[in-house]
């Protein structure tokens, strides 16, 4: 009888074994996107200037006059006053939900609010106050993370907009994922309903250049004439392809990074940018900055970026028309960079901030390395260097052909 009951015990066990592993084999690691979603009402209803809050996500940096403005991701912007570099101070958080990114003339801070561009007057730093929104300016607004499941069947579209997301790796059923037709469908929402400027650094999205905003999505560069600033123009945009990130401008040229390469557009007619040229890569992460010779590419691999490995490739563009790759260094996982004059600024995440003379590229000597800090996002200003990574604001002082730190100040 024992034994009989050992037997049993024992073909359950290898029964329960076997099925586990049966099952294990039907489910894979997915990488899941989970909408973060905003009432349409109170988005347009909730743009509010409040006494400093902690920072929980420290996003893009941006600096204006005496004030340097940290994006809290998908929430609003911190007001650092910074009339003394080296004991800046938190002054207040204006919320502006679903914004990632800024710009500012004589003034005016233009600020993206999911689908709407929203003006603000910020000439009292005491009286900041909305002067202005245009609705659905920009329509193709919301950033799509690079994903393999997107959650968005519990969005109430009627009501709701999607002004972010969280993503998070988990285990999911293989034969309830489907095909890669979940791509598809994630893409045909997507279309939910010259003066005193600022800088941002080379992550930015926003780009004043004389009296035009352009700010690109995913697939196109929005323009806006803002000649009179509390009231912009939206004029028509431009498709530039597919998965754009961030904009910079040198002379007549915007650059833009995308998920495949580099591509510059002139502003012979600065409503109208057009097509030049372009420089394509892998896969992966990209912002630039360029000087006058070249321009200066990061790749960030890894992260789901989409390339394996990270390096910092340098395109020749004495053929504007035609620009080709010079040399790739290496690095570990770069964000932001910046240029001023011969130095190169490079946030390379957890390895620190790196610092190169491009005096005699394609030789790249390093000047300086900030090791033990964490970087994202870098300006290169004329007397100073702004620098975020990790909840905090490092500003250095230019030396001759280096840089010393000159303040550290904790965001939260």
């Amino acid at each position: 009888m024992k034994r009989f009951l050992f037997l049993l015990v024992l073909i359950n066990s290898t029964l329960f074994i076997s099925c586990n592993d049966d099952d294990e084999s039907e489910y894979a690691d997915y990488i899941v996107a989970t909408p973060l979603l905003v009432n349409k009402a109170e988005l347009r209803a909730s743009v509010t200037v409040t006494a400093p809050i902690p920072t929980e996500t420290s996003g893009k940096i941006y600096a204006y006059n005496d004030y340097i403005f940290i994006n809290e991701k998908y929430k609003g912007v911190h007001i650092i006053d910074n009339s003394n570099p080296e004991n800046p101070s938190k002054i207040g958080f204006i919320t502006i939900p679903g914004n990632v990114d800024i710009s500012v003339k004589d003034n005016f801070l233009y600020a993206d609010s999911v689908v709407d561009l929203v003006v603000l007057d910020i000439s009292n730093s005491d009286e900041i106050k909305e002067v202005n929104r245009l609705e659905n300016a920009l329509p193709n607004n919301v950033v799509w993370p690079i994903a393999e499941i997107y959650e968005y069947a519990q969005v109430d579209y009627e009501n709701q907009y999607i002004i972010g997301w969280e993503t998070k790796i988990e285990r999911r059923k293989i034969e309830e994922v489907g095909g890669p037709d979940i791509f598809l469908e994630a893409d045909a929402i997507a279309n939910q309903s010259g003066g005193n400027t600022g800088q941002g650094g080379s992550l930015a999205r926003f780009k004043i250049v004389d009296e035009y905003l352009y700010a690109v999505d995913s697939h196109n560069i929005n323009v806006f004439n803002i000649s009179n600033l509390n009231a912009p123009e939206k004029l028509n945009p431009i498709y530039a392809g597919f998965d754009i990130e961030t904009i910079f401008n040198k002379g007549d040229y915007l650059y833009l990074g995308s998920m495949q390469g580099m591509f510059i557009y002139n502003l012979n007619d600065p409503a109208m940018p057009s097509y030049v040229s372009e420089f394509r890569h892998g896969t992966a992460c990209d912002p630039v900055v360029v000087d006058d010779n070249y321009a200066y590419v990061t790749l960030r691999g890894g992260n789901f970026c989409g390339a394996t490995e990270s390096g910092l490739y340098i395109v020749d563009l004495a053929n504007i028309e035609a620009p080709e790759l010079k040399v790739m260094y290496p690095m570990d996982e770069p964000y932001g960079l910046g240029i001023k004059g011969n130095q190169l600024f490079i946030c390379d995440g957890a390895s620190g901030l790196k610092v190169y003379d491009t005096s005699r590229v394609p030789d790249l000597p390093q000047l300086n390395h900030f090791k033990d800090i964490v970087t994202f996002d870098v300006i290169p200003l004329e007397e100073q260097l702004l620098m975020v990574g990790d909840g905090v604001l490092y500003q250095y002082t230019y030396t001759a052909n280096n840089i010393k730190l000159l303040s550290e100040f904790r965001l939260n």
